[in-house]
């Protein structure tokens, strides 16, 4: 991929700061009609290639609003009525700017017919929707919000223009009612809405038409570096500790500890240990209670299993790492899977300890039992924390409901507490204490198994180790794991559909990944 092509697929923004690019577009000399219709023309295109005009016409109705969303979708209509589709327009709104109204008033004139109501439109093969754009921040009332829920039970595909009517710009709340489309095409830059959870169920297949902004319009709204970016393949490899170095040793390529597992919860450990393995750590250190130790040394032979005194319930009682070891001789540490709250005193203990730690799972339940943000404020090594949703709330009561603006939640648990922060999600978003955002655009319902959470837990762990020497910054490293772990997932369910990737199964393809894609 080109390199500007590069950047702009990584940049994401806000209504307000598109807003902004687009003024400074307007104010270099674009004159509005010309982009119109360079957009629409493309958007035109795209429909074309994706629903050819059939022998017998291909019937399209088009959604026209008030704004220029509604002036974009008039330009489509005009250019497959040229190309042989039938059209039709419905428009109910009595007030257009100015130059939406021209374009209506030469889509009549062509003889493409314009209805007000639903109950007059005809039927149509695929509908596409330019009622409203970006910026939409009031709850949509009747009779629009009536129209747009008979418009979804047409029962035929719809493809919005930018976003889905309806949705939130920022954080993709459906404001009173929302098209359901099956396309979308983001215009100019990724918005924020599409890489948001609740908007998922309205967006289908989502896509970037990308009109040519000038990257540095992009840098003078944003700056050198966008706070909110998307995960793309070529970022996420650039961070993979490849190739290795040809003189090279297993302590140079990382060693790790995890603390994992416990009677009740033993595939936790192993889950883990798994991951952590396909990362290609250099050396892998795991800690389990003593009654679990043949257990792990049975699926990971190559790891040193390190048995610990346990409790009476099966959880670990204290650390008992080998002779002249301590937890400073780790360049990482992970802690969590499978532990159960029976074993507190061991994270307190790695909280304690200067090396990058990882806490999920009961090491999260644990800490919020401590106090998130003034346990982890006295810390000062790198922490990555990796809640679910559940997690989140319980670690950060305070700050915003990630179900309703999972980037906005995220950032504020990240500059409060000083650690990395991983929000799961079918759109994993990752922050850090500076306010960067990274965010997943891409995973699978597949992922959403027991243990699939291990999985990730062990592979970040083993990337994070690998990189303790290198000048890489942790977030990336997050946002490369979180990429390999969502992409196994993608192939796993490719292969054996989304009701066939257990956890262990899914370790298996972790590697495929980067087969694929090497």
């Amino acid at each position: 991929m080109p390199a500007r092509q590069e950047q702009i697929s990584q940049v994401v923004v806000t209504a307000g700061q598109m807003r902004g690019i687009e003024e400074r577009i307007f104010a270099a000399g674009m004159p509005v009609v010309a982009l119109m219709e360079k957009v629409a023309g493309l958007i035109a295109r795209r429909i074309q290639a994706l629903i050819p005009p059939a022998k017998e016409k291909s019937r399209v109705g088009i959604l026209v609003g008030p704004g220029h969303n509604g002036g974009d979708a008039l330009v489509v209509a005009r250019e497959l009525h040229f190309r042989g589709y039938e059209v039709w327009i419905y428009s109910s709104f009595s007030k257009l700017k100015e130059l939406t109204s021209q374009h209506l008033q030469y889509a009549q004139s062509l003889g493409i017919p314009v209805y007000q109501t639903i109950t007059q439109l005809p039927n149509a093969d695929f509908l596409i929707d330019g009622l409203f754009g970006f910026g939409l921040e009031r709850t949509l009332t009747d009779p629009i919000a009536s129209a747009i829920n008979q418009l979804n039970e047409f029962s035929v595909p719809i493809i919005s223009i930018d976003l889905p009517s309806g949705l939130h710009t920022d954080t993709g709340e459906v404001l009173g009612t929302a098209i359901r489309a099956t396309h979308t095409f983001c215009l100019g830059l990724w918005k924020l809405a599409c890489l948001q959870d609740q908007a998922l169920d309205y967006l289908g297949k989502v896509e970037l038409i990308d009109f040519d902004i000038p990257l540095a319009d992009v840098q003078a709204v944003l700056g050198d570096a966008p706070k909110i970016k998307q995960i793309t393949p070529a970022t996420a490899l650039s961070t993979l500790p490849l190739p290795r170095p040809p003189v090279t040793h297993k302590y140079k390529e990382g060693h790790l500890l995890l603390i994992c597992g416990s009677r009740r919860y033993a595939g936790g450990a192993i889950l883990t240990g798994l991951g952590a393995r396909a990362s290609g750590v250099g050396m892998l250190s795991i800690a389990v209670p003593e009654s679990l130790k043949p257990l792990l040394v049975s699926h990971l032979p190559e790891a040193l299993i390190v048995g610990c005194p346990e409790t009476e319930s099966g959880a670990i009682a204290h650390l008992q790492l080998p002779e002249n070891t301590d937890l400073s001789s780790f360049n990482a540490i992970a802690c969590g899977p499978g532990l159960t709250r029976d074993a507190t005193p061991i994270v307190q203990e790695v909280i304690e300890s200067e090396r990058p730690l990882l806490l999920d799972a009961d090491g999260l339940n644990i800490l919020a039992q401590m106090g998130t943000i003034p346990t982890l404020q006295k810390r000062q090594a790198v922490t990555i924390l990796t809640p679910h949703t559940g997690e989140f709330q319980r670690l950060f009561p305070d700050v915003a409901d990630p179900k309703k603006d999972r980037v906005k939640a995220v950032r504020e648990a990240a500059a409060q507490s000083g650690a990395v922060v991983l929000l799961k999600g079918a759109r994993t978003a990752i922050a850090n204490p500076q306010g960067a955002v990274w965010i997943n655009p891409e995973s699978t319902p597949a992922l959403a198994r027991g243990g699939s959470g291990d999985v990730l837990t062990g592979l970040l762990s083993g990337l994070l180790a690998q990189a303790a020497t290198k000048q890489i910054p942790v977030e990336d490293i997050v946002a490369t794991a979180s990429w390999w772990h969502s992409q196994a997932g993608i192939l796993a369910a490719q292969e054996r559909t989304e009701l066939g990737v257990d956890a262990f199964t899914l370790t298996q393809y972790l590697m495929q990944v980067l087969s694929k894609v090497s």
